[in-house]
C-alpha cells in the first residue's frame, strides 16, 4: 500500500512515520470562504453588467421610437406644406431636432461604454477589483 493510500486511510497521528502527501496545509473553511466571497463578487458584477445592458437597451429602444415619431411628424408636416419656403422651414426644424438627437446619442453611447468598461474591469479584474 502506498504512502498516499495509507495517508488517505488515516492521519499522520494515527500512522506515525508516514508523511503528509502535501507538505503545506491550508484551512479548508478559509479556502471555501474565499471561494464563496469571490463567487459572490463575480455574480454581483455580472448582475450589475446585465442591469446596465438592459438599461442601455431600453434607452436605445426609446431612442428608436422617438426617431420614428420624429420621422412621422416630419412627413406629416411636410405633406401639409403648400410652398417651398414652408417645406424648407419644416426640413430645417427636422434637421435641427435630428442633429440634437444625434448629439444626445453620442453622449449616451459614451456613457454606456464607460459604465460597461468599468463593470467589466471589476468582473474580469485580477481579484482586487473583484473583491471591492
Amino acid at each position: 500500500m502506498s504512502e498516499t493510500a495509507t495517508y488517505a486511510a488515516g492521519t499522520p497521528a494515527e500512522k506515525p512515520g508516514v508523511e503528509k502527501a502535501f507538505p503545506f496545509s491550508f484551512d479548508t473553511s478559509e479556502f471555501a470562504a474565499l471561494g464563496k466571497k469571490r463567487m459572490e463578487a463575480f455574480v454581483n458584477a455580472q448582475t450589475e453588467l446585465l442591469d446596465e445592458i438592459q438599461e442601455a437597451n431600453r434607452r436605445w429602444m426609446d431612442r428608436f421610437q422617438s426617431e420614428a415619431n420624429l420621422a412621422s411628424e416630419y412627413a406629416s408636416k411636410l405633406s401639409g406644406t403648400r410652398t417651398i419656403p414652408d417645406a424648407m422651414a419644416v426640413s430645417r426644424d427636422w434637421a435641427t431636432r435630428y442633429f440634437q438627437m444625434l448629439a444626445e446619442d453620442g453622449r449616451h453611447f459614451a456613457d454606456d461604454t464607460r459604465k460597461l468598461m468599468e463593470t467589466g474591469a471589476r468582473m474580469f479584474g485580477n481579484g482586487t477589483a473583484l473583491a471591492a
